[in-house]
């Protein structure tokens, strides 16, 4: 059976680049960097390596820190607690938080949690299309702000969000900005000298990384306090051995990622408008935001009538990979959150259907994919007719 992979917005294969990188990692240069001996040693010109790659990337200042973490969970739970512990609980005259209502689930369950402790958040919502301007989010300022969180691009519509207006205006009124860059490294230019972020976050499994490592960005004066206590790692700010092999893979595969924009933009993007344009012409169905202000790669989709699940197991049977949503909160099988913050339709957030390609993604898949995503919506609506029709003469 043909298989297609269209849910690269959940993760991404592995760079076989990236993959030939890390091995020697895992079997001759296996020691323990902070380790004083020779195993130790020979291994810190590869970490040194690898960060340099993710700091070009971003073109972020020397000065600034870049932590490594086990995902993007970790890195917006992190800042989100670590603005809490060091600013909220010391001075609750700013205790008001400002975030999108489409934000990853762990940016929003992190802000629901401080929310129970004693801290102040406004979600914005998004417009019918799936973007929140920078009028709207300035708007939510009070004197009590501390912090604004805002992802770069969204993980379901693709839309891409005013990072840098909603950057300066939080430097402006001396609040502190974090974003979630979790779906716009290697999609999206980020440049960090132009885009005045206090915190950013990022997962390498997003951009053809491995999977179980991270990072957080963090700019010289914007230090948070440790949420893991014991070594020395990562200059005193995040203890626990390094995972070399890992770090080494995010930082190649970061690079890799971020020269391979311009692919993206153009090849890809194109495969996507082709697939985007043969499913608009599909009877009662929408698809979300402008596609000049998404990510190059992502398509979010609603068929009138047709539930996402159901459609997803069409797709599935034959071979072809997507989802319904955030694989965070893929268990759940409620309605698309993104949906109904824009309030759709509430018949249509229950159908919604993502298809996230890559730059592996090729011709033919998006061809199969046309073809199969057809068939099923025509096989699912006639089940559906033949239901209803039961249903009324019974």
């Amino acid at each position: 059976m043909k298989r297609v992979y269209l849910d690269n917005n959940a993760t991404t294969k592995l760079d076989p680049l990236v993959k030939m990188k890390m091995q020697p990692f895992f079997e001759e240069l296996y020691g323990n960097p902070n380790s004083l001996h020779q195993y130790g040693m020979e291994v810190r010109p590869y970490l040194n390596e690898a960060m340099g790659y993710m700091y070009d990337a971003l073109n972020a200042p020397d000065p600034d820190d870049i932590l490594i973490t086990s995902c993007a969970t970790e890195s917006n739970n992190t800042v989100l607690k670590g603005v809490y512990f060091k600013h909220i609980l010391r001075d609750p005259s700013k205790n008001h938080i400002i975030t999108t209502a489409v934000e990853h689930p762990s940016v929003l369950e992190t802000l629901h949690f401080l929310e129970d402790n004693g801290a102040e958040i406004t979600f914005v919502d998004v417009d019918e299309n799936g973007y929140v301007s920078a009028e709207r989010m300035a708007a939510a300022i009070t004197d009590k702000t501390v912090l604004i969180s805002m992802m770069w691009a969204n993980n379901e519509t693709g839309m891409i969000f005013p990072v840098e207006e909603v950057a300066a205006i939080a430097r402006e009124k001396g609040i502190l900005f974090h974003t979630d860059a979790v779906q716009a490294i290697g999609k999206v230019p980020v440049d960090l000298t132009r885009t005045p972020v206090d915190y950013l976050t990022f997962s390498a499994h997003k951009f053809h990384g491995p999977k179980g490592i991270g990072g957080l960005y963090v700019r010289k004066g914007c230090e948070l306090p440790n949420l893991l206590h014991g070594g020395e790692q990562m200059g005193g700010k995040r203890a626990g051995t390094l995972n070399v092999a890992y770090i080494i893979g995010m930082g190649l595969a970061m690079k890799q990622s971020v020269g391979h924009i311009e692919k993206m933009n153009s090849d890809v993007r194109a495969l996507r408008d082709r697939l985007e344009d043969a499913l608009a012409l599909i009877p009662e169905t929408i698809i979300v935001g402008d596609r000049a202000r998404r990510t190059p790669n992502t398509i979010l989709i609603s068929v009138r009538g047709i539930e996402g699940e159901a459609m997803l197991w069409d797709l599935n049977r034959a071979g072809i990979a997507a989802s319904t949503g955030s694989a965070c909160a893929s268990e759940s099988l409620e309605a698309n959150p993104v949906m109904s913050a824009i309030g759709e339709d509430p018949e249509l957030a229950h159908t919604a259907i993502r298809l996230s390609l890559s730059r592996f993604t090729t011709s033919d898949e998006i061809d199969y994919t046309i073809d199969v995503f057809t068939r099923a919506v025509e096989r699912l609506r006639a089940i559906s007719s033949t239901y209803a029709y039961t249903n009324e003469v019974g």
